[in-house]
């Protein structure tokens, strides 16, 4: 594993628990040697995962649409910035770039993000493991919803047990290995 996809809010929310783990999670990933791929913004948890991943020394690649650049304000002091027309192209270049995915609080962005990633996978275009870290339960409600699709059929269960999720970004390490 060189490097992680990490998908997150380009807000902080609402509890200061997100943002903690945005910053233990570029931390860790930093200390393991392995490089974040991300959104390429320097704004809300995006941008705590970058700067906490740089302070660690670590490889910190932005991939950003230019319609964003100023509205999620690029980040300038990534180790590569990458500045893309469509948010299709951030998706594939971000998958291109990465040996894996991490979820962490997000929003709408961040559910299309990873729910295209999982298709990729379910299609057959990867093989690369989803993490989601469910901070304080934050995940929850949609595993409930994915474990309802998979109850009525419209997810094999083998899809749904292939999803991981932690509750600490301590744990990601282990759970992007265990595949």
């Amino acid at each position: 594993m060189h490097r992680v996809a990490v998908f997150c809010g380009s807000s902080f929310g609402s509890e200061p628990a997100f943002h903690e783990a945005a910053a233990d999670l570029g931390s860790a990933l930093a200390g393991a040697g392995i490089g974040v791929v991300y959104g390429g913004g320097h704004v809300g948890l995006m941008g705590v995962v970058a700067d906490a991943a740089l302070a660690g020394g670590g490889e910190v690649i932005g991939v950003i649409p230019r319609r964003l650049v100023d509205r999620e304000v690029a980040h300038t002091g990534v180790s590569d910035l990458r500045v893309v027309e469509t948010m299709h192209e951030r998706k594939a270049l971000m998958n291109e770039l990465s040996d894996g995915f991490v979820v962490l609080p997000g929003g709408l962005g961040t559910l299309e993000e990873i729910f295209e990633v999982l298709t990729w996978e379910v299609l057959g275009y990867h093989a690369k493991p989803s993490v989601f870290v469910d901070v304080d339960g934050f995940w929850s409600g949609l595993f409930a919803t994915l474990e309802a699709m998979t109850d009525t059929g419209f997810i094999q269960p083998e899809v749904l047990g292939r999803i991981r999720r932690v509750r600490r970004p301590g744990d990601v390490l282990d759970a992007l290995g265990g595949r």
